[in-house]
């Protein structure tokens, strides 16, 4: 373990494992506090609206699992506290030529392709602190395969493909779990204000037409940023959109 492993946060290393959200809610019950769940192999890794999340040897999956004191809304802005900590993780890993950009809702992005994803889970009830697991996937080594691909994905990179810097998972958790703390600690002193304002400093495609995938609808529109609550604000030719939940493509470049 580093020395900048925050303190008072648990660590658990797996040779193998399903899923590492899976496994950190296995674990919560008998938590005393935060904990990081990581595994080298996992086989049954599982992204945003149960599609599968591919795992190549030599890449990062982990979770962070923590109690969590608040309503369910604001469990949810976690996520964007988990996109804040992978940019700056990514960037110690990266070096200062590599171009990172966070993608609305769950994703990081190096040099225009998708690095990293993020999936949020939760257990418990409204009566009860939430158990809220952040779980992160990152391309370190090497990227899934094209027929796993949704159509009209951003096309997937690795550290390794793209820099050329070999970043071993473990070394990766150091990086991430410091990064975390840091990002967490702002918004749990200050709420979701500066963690919104420095997300949006980061973010891909801001001022510039995407796509916004409701269920089988789809709004195209002038990405203008996230509201309070973290939902995408879309300017469309119809008018100005709040959407608290959607697929965002971006088809061509811009």
């Amino acid at each position: 373990m580093s020395d900048t492993w925050p303190a008072g946060v648990a660590r658990h290393v797996l040779a193998r494992t399903d899923s590492t959200n899976a496994e950190a809610l296995r674990l919560a019950p008998g938590l005393v506090g935060p904990a990081w769940v990581m595994t080298h192999d996992q086989v049954s890794g599982r992204g945003r609206r149960g599609r599968n999340w591919a795992m190549p040897r030599g890449n990062f999956a982990g979770s962070l699992v923590q109690r969590f004191e608040r309503c369910a809304a604001e469990a949810a802005q976690l996520s964007f506290v988990a996109a804040l900590a992978l940019y700056d993780a990514l960037a110690d890993a990266c070096g200062p030529a590599a171009r990172l950009a966070i993608k609305w809702p769950n994703d990081v992005l190096l040099n225009g392709g998708k690095v990293a994803g993020i999936l949020l889970e939760s257990g418990g009830s409204a009566q009860s602190s939430l158990t809220v697991v952040v779980g992160i996937g990152v391309n370190l080594a090497a990227v899934p395969e094209a027929a796993l691909l949704e159509t009209r994905a951003v096309p997937p990179v690795s550290v390794l493909g793209e820099t050329g810097h070999t970043v071993s998972p473990d070394d990766f958790l150091d990086l991430l779990a410091a990064a975390f703390a840091q990002w967490q600690q702002q918004f749990d002193t200050y709420g979701f204000t500066p963690i919104r304002n420095a997300w949006l400093a980061r973010a891909a495609r801001l001022g510039e037409t995407i796509i916004a995938r409701v269920g089988l609808d789809e709004h195209e529109g002038v990405f203008e940023g996230i509201d309070d609550s973290g939902a995408l604000i879309l300017q469309s030719a119809s008018g100005r959109r709040v959407i608290p939940a959607a697929d965002v493509f971006f088809g061509k470049e811009g």
